[in-house]
């Protein structure tokens, strides 16, 4: 009787000894055991990240004799000859006072979240002091042909181009001076309330980087672009 296995196959013990596990896991099949050894346990650190002390934060905040300060728990009031304003500071967060008038923001507890309001609530501290004293102000620029500005009662005109005039209603608190009709600055106690309208008269037409045209602020750099060359005869 002829063999059906190939001449030039060979036996292999290797083979045979795989033949009989089961496949894909370890077992007993024809009397044969094979022990598992189980696997080590892998371990993992966990590294602790320490909060280090905002150099902003631990800045103390300098009140000029005529700035008024009053202080109620979380929450502070600043008096000065420009106006009144308050804050609200977070729970991570304690602002005190000492003896020599000076203002310090320190952090209630050591977490991430408190490092990162430590800083910002004591420029907002100082925002406050200096907004009642001195004031701030934000000066913006028209730069095109035909575009002008001007103040008409309590609200702001600007013709920049488009089919009608664009009118704006001036916040209470802040104050705008328009100068050569191009120039335009706003100014008041409160930083953020003057950021806020500067950029809304800014977006009615922002500064386009071919010829510049639109309005920009005064220390503004637009990056200018060049514009399509034309057919080579």
């Amino acid at each position: 009787m002829a063999s059906s296995v190939p001449s030039s196959f060979q036996f292999s013990p290797l083979l045979f000894y795989f033949s009989n596990l089961k496949s894909g896991f370890f077992g007993e099949r024809n009397k044969l055991r094979v022990s598992s050894v189980p696997a080590p346990r892998v371990g993992f650190t966990r590294k602790v990240t320490e909060c280090k002390e905002s150099r902003i934060g631990k800045q103390p905040v300098v009140v000029p004799s005529n700035v008024t300060i009053n202080l109620e728990g979380q929450d502070i009031k600043v008096k000065g000859p420009l106006g009144e304003l308050g804050l609200t500071y977070p729970r991570e967060v304690l602002v005190e006072r000492a003896e020599d008038g000076i203002l310090r923001v320190r952090k209630a507890v050591e977490t991430r979240r408190a490092n990162q309001m430590h800083g910002l609530f004591r420029t907002l501290t100082d925002n406050l002091v200096v907004g009642v004293s001195k004031g701030f102000d934000k000066k913006l620029q028209l730069v095109g042909v035909g575009y002008r500005a001007m103040v008409e009662g309590k609200e702001l005109v600007l013709n920049l181009g488009f089919s009608h005039p664009v009118k704006m209603a001036i916040p209470e608190g802040l104050s705008v001076k328009v100068e050569e009709n191009t120039r335009i600055t706003v100014s008041g106690s409160d930083k953020s309330e003057i950021g806020q309208f500067a950029a809304s008269i800014r977006r009615w037409r922002p500064p386009e980087p071919y010829k510049g045209k639109g309005i920009k602020y005064a220390d503004e750099i637009v990056r200018r672009k060049e514009g399509k060359a034309g057919k080579k005869k």
